[in-house]
């Protein structure tokens, strides 16, 4: 059975850095495409980023492209959002997850979901 937990998450300043890790149990990595969403109270999930199963077709929405970088380490079975130059509108509980569907910024695409990290960017 897979399991997804993440960690990383916390308050920073605008203009701040985080690292947000994700290990994965269960499965591999290395075998699965995966992405992050992330979801403010009162509004839907959305796509953040995402990586496919060969690690070499990384995908970012527009507002945080520049700033955020999705990896992935298979040794250890962890994925990675390196997120820089936060803004207030970042804060969200950040989610990943590993899909199994054909649309990478869709949510019905992934089956496999971790508990959510909060992430708070204050101004």
């Amino acid at each position: 059975q897979v399991q997804l937990v993440e960690s990383g998450g916390g308050l920073v300043q605008t203009g701040g850095s985080l690292r947000l890790s994700c290990a994965v149990s269960g499965r591999t990595v290395s075998t699965w495409a995966m992405g992050w969403f992330r979801q403010a109270p009162g509004k839907e999930r959305e796509f953040v980023s995402a990586i496919s199963w060969s690690a070499r077709d990384k995908y970012y929405a527009e507002s945080v492209k520049g700033r955020f970088t999705i990896s992935r380490d298979s040794a250890k079975n962890t994925l990675y959002l390196q997120m820089n130059s936060l803004k207030p509108e970042d804060t969200a509980v950040y989610y990943c997850a590993l899909r199994s569907g054909s649309y990478y910024r869709e949510p019905a695409s992934y089956n496999d979901w971790g508990q959510g990290t909060q992430v708070t960017v204050s101004s």
